[in-house]
Formats: structure tokens, sequence, C-alpha cells
């Protein structure tokens, strides 16, 4: 069978920047993501420090522009206080059943995003902690010299501020999951107080809120607290694996991407009713194909289940196909999606997996590789005529295309992704009107099977290629289960 598709791009119509945030990452507390990932002090990879530079020089190569930490569910019992000077106390931490040393925290965290290259994202415990402490972070971190918490960061050697200009208030309160958590009723309230006290500390920080695509808690949580916020956060994982690590398929997979725009666009729905269209932005802080495996209990064998999530076979190019569709949407909704940050950034089911040798980078990272440095930096219409890829009683356009240039509007580059499987797409471009001829340079990355995935042993099976896409009458191939940057 022989499947079409038909994009018209028409770059008289403008053109709107969109918020490089969206190629965010975050990083938790989890499993081996800090000890053992970012951080690993007596590792020979390791710098004076304690962070890996191999890891450290990889995602330089992801330009991730923002990092949220420390949580996640970990937050929602974490007491930042234990975690900074030269007398650190570890604590038992209750979200994932395990002792944290707590000598990763907020100063390591700091001085390992300015090594990255991104800004640090706070996210605060609205669990078992207080409004006040809230505030006392912000006042460690970004006073100069007022008050006890920033005179304690001058006597831990920073005499600096460390100007972290985001912050969120909890992390996933909604859920019976989290320690901590609220009403819908309560949690307005909360964050109000909350934002309140954190402003008065430093009124130049950038605000986020734990939120849902949901009227009930979301409209409370805006009438309450809309006025101090500057963003809602969501989240989304579309193959939910927590108890069981069951992955789903390939056809499975990517017929969920359409979940992500029926998110946003109720999300936008409630800030609109709300009354902050245009004021309040959205942050998909914490999305991800894969739920991170987590079976209940804190036995040994439960705790160990946890090494399932850095089984590189996992991560094939339906994780590939379905992230460049999820960065497609917020890009889409660039008048909105402010923020997104995928989870997590290493370990577990991030794009960077890192073994005590070196690290693999799995599909995933390829693809955000790829949109963090080929796309411009505005995103533009694009209309995509095409068949349906159906499975089961689910479908999702069999093209997916986003259209950018740079900013004066030339140097255009579209991102297109054929999710079939296992077909070629014939896919005809029209731009300004006529149709594409000749020879076009294109960045691809596909697999030799849906199934494709990086490892240890072969850690190149998937990787972009530099091609040369020959179009006649506007029409090209693009292969399977894949991704093309197209320079136009």
């Amino acid at each position: 069978m022989t499947f079409s598709a038909s994009v018209y791009v028409d770059p008289y119509r403008g053109s709107k920047p969109y918020n490089p945030m969206i190629f965010g990452q975050f990083l938790e507390h989890f499993h081996r993501q800090v000890y053992g990932g970012v951080f690993d002090p007596g590792s020979p990879l390791a710098d004076a420090e304690g962070f890996r530079t191999d890891v450290i020089e990889a995602l330089r190569e992801l330009r991730a522009p923002v990092v949220r930490w420390p949580g996640g569910c970990f937050v929602s019992a974490y007491h930042w206080q234990d975690g900074v000077g030269l007398q650190r106390r570890p604590a038992f931490d209750k979200a994932w059943r395990v002792e944290d040393p707590n000598t990763f925290g907020t100063d390591e965290f700091v001085a390992w995003c300015h090594k990255i290259g991104a800004e640090p994202y706070i996210c605060t415990n609205a669990g078992a902690g207080a409004p006040e402490e809230m505030s006392d972070w912000v006042e460690y971190c970004n006073l100069p010299a007022a008050g006890p918490w920033a005179k304690l960061r001058q006597a831990n050697g920073h005499m600096q501020p460390h100007a972290v200009r985001y912050w969120s208030i909890g992390n996933e309160n909604y859920g019976d999951w989290e320690i901590g958590a609220k009403t819908a009723a309560e949690w307005g309230r909360f964050v109000a107080e909350s934002a309140k006290m954190m402003k008065r500390v430093d009124p130049s920080i950038r605000l986020l809120a734990a939120a849902l695509p949901d009227v009930d808690w979301t409209l409370n949580l805006l009438r309450h607290a809309g006025k101090y916020l500057d963003m809602v956060s969501i989240h989304g994982y579309y193959d939910p694996l927590w108890q069981k690590d069951e992955p789903s398929d390939y056809a499975t997979c990517v017929v969920r991407s359409g979940q992500v725009e029926d998110a946003i666009r109720l999300t936008e729905q409630i800030i609109g009713v709300a009354g902050f269209a245009g004021k309040l932005g959205i942050a998909f802080d914490e999305w991800n194909l894969r739920g991170w495996h987590h079976p209940d209990g804190n036995s040994s064998a439960a705790i160990q289940a946890r090494d399932r999530n850095d089984i590189n076979a996992t991560y094939t190019m339906a994780d590939g196909v379905f992230a460049a569709g999820f960065l497609n949407t917020c890009l889409r909704h660039a008048d909105t999606v402010w923020m997104a940050n995928m989870a997590p950034i290493v370990n577990t089911r991030g794009p960077l997996f890192v073994h005590p040798a070196g690290v693999v980078r799995r599909t995933t990272f390829h693809v955000l590789a790829m949109y963090a440095n080929l796309l411009g930096s505005r995103i533009a219409d694009a209309f995509v005529d095409c068949d349906a890829f159906v499975h089961g009683s689910s479908s999702v356009p069999s093209l997916d295309v986003v259209a950018t240039c740079n900013d004066t509007q030339q140097g255009w580059r579209l991102a297109l992704v054929n999710r079939l499987p296992a077909s070629e797409l014939m896919c005809q471009i029209h731009f300004a009107g006529a149709p594409l001829q000749g020879a076009y340079q294109a960045t691809v990355l596909s697999g030799d099977s849906p199934d494709a995935f990086n490892d240890i042993d072969a850690p190149a099976r998937v990787a972009p290629q530099q091609v040369e896409l020959l179009f006649s009458a506007g029409v090209t191939s693009l292969p399977p289960h894949s991704l093309t940057i197209l320079a136009v």
C-alpha cells in the first residue's frame, strides 16, 4: 500500500517566535539520575567537583535551556537545608524509600546547570513543606546578603547570588500518591500564600504551580493565585509502566501522540475562562512517552526493579517518533506553551544512558539534539493533507510537520515526522506556492526497524544521517518511522 501526504508552506503568512524553553529537561533524585548519573565523585570520568565530564559534554549537545530539579515526587518531602553546607544530613527519601546522602544539593545543582549551559529551575516542597521554607530557599539562592539564609550561602562559599529565575510551587499535589496531597480548595489558597512570600523575597522570579488539564483543579488555582503566577505546570506520560514494566509496541505508542494536543487545548481553555489568556503560559514540565517503573514497596526486590528503567532496548524509534510529535505539538502552540521538560535528562527513561564506562545516546537524545540545533527560531503555518495511521480504534495523521525560519524569515527548516512503522511516505511539498524541485539538504533519523535502539555494544545503531533529498514536482520519499529536518 502506498501512503501519501501533501505539505503547503506559505512564507508570506508571517511567523512568530517560540520559546526555546520548550527544549528543557528535568532531573530528580530517583535511582541513578543524580548519584551515578550526573554526579559521581570518585569516578575516573568525574571532575574535581564530582560531575561526570562525559555527561556534561553530551548534554551540551542538547543545548538544554533550563533544567527542573529536585523533583518530581521526591521534592514533596525534601528539605533543602539538609543539602547545603559542610555538615550535610542524610535523610530517608519518603517518596522513593531509600536514603539520600544529600551530597548533591542546591549549590551543586546550580553549578552543574552552569556547566551544561542551562538555567536552573527549582521545584519547591509543597507537600511536607511550608510557604516560609519555600521563601527561605529563594532567599538562600537570590538575595545578595540580606537575611540569615543569604548569609548562609555566602558562608558556604558562594558570595554572589545564584540568581535562580524559575520556581515552581509543588509537584502533582493533586494526586493521592503525592506526599502532602491537597484538595482543589486547599491548593489555590496554599499557592497564593506561598507565592506572596516568595515574591516578597524576590519580586523578579518567574513562578509556576502544579496544575492539571482539569477544570475543578486549575480553575480554582487560578482564581486564588493566578495573579501571582507566570505559568501553570502540567505533566504527561503516555505509556504508564509504574507497576508493570511491559512497554507498549510502536503502533500503540505512536497513536497516543494526539493526547498531547488534547491536554494543551483543555489547559488553554481553562486559562482563558479564568481571564488569563495571553498573561499565563503552560509548562509541560514533566513529559515522556514511558512512565517510570517503580513497583510498590521498599523491599530490595522493589528497589532493584527500578533497574528495568535502564534497559536500553525499551527506547526504540517509537520513543523517538513520539518525542518528535510531542515537540511539534508544543511548537504549534507556541503562543501558550512556554516551557517543556523531558523527564528525566539521564538514566531511568531519559535520552542519555550513563554507565560506569561512558554514555549511550538513546533515540530521544538525537531527536532533542536535532530540534535544538537545526530548527529556526520562529514557527510558521504548515498545512498538511495526509492519510491516517490507524491502530485499533485510534488514529493520528501519518505525517506530522512544523515549519520554522530564522528571524529574517530566511533559512527555512521543516521538521517532518513519518509515523508509519514500515512504509515510506511519498510526500509532496509546496513552498511559496510552488512545488520543490531538485536536491535539498536534510538530516534524517530513522532505524533499520521501528524497534531499533542504541546500547553499550551498539551505540550508533540509530544516529542522524546527513542526506540529499531529491524532489521531482515537489515529491520525495520519507523513510518509515523517521524524523527529517529539511533545509529549504
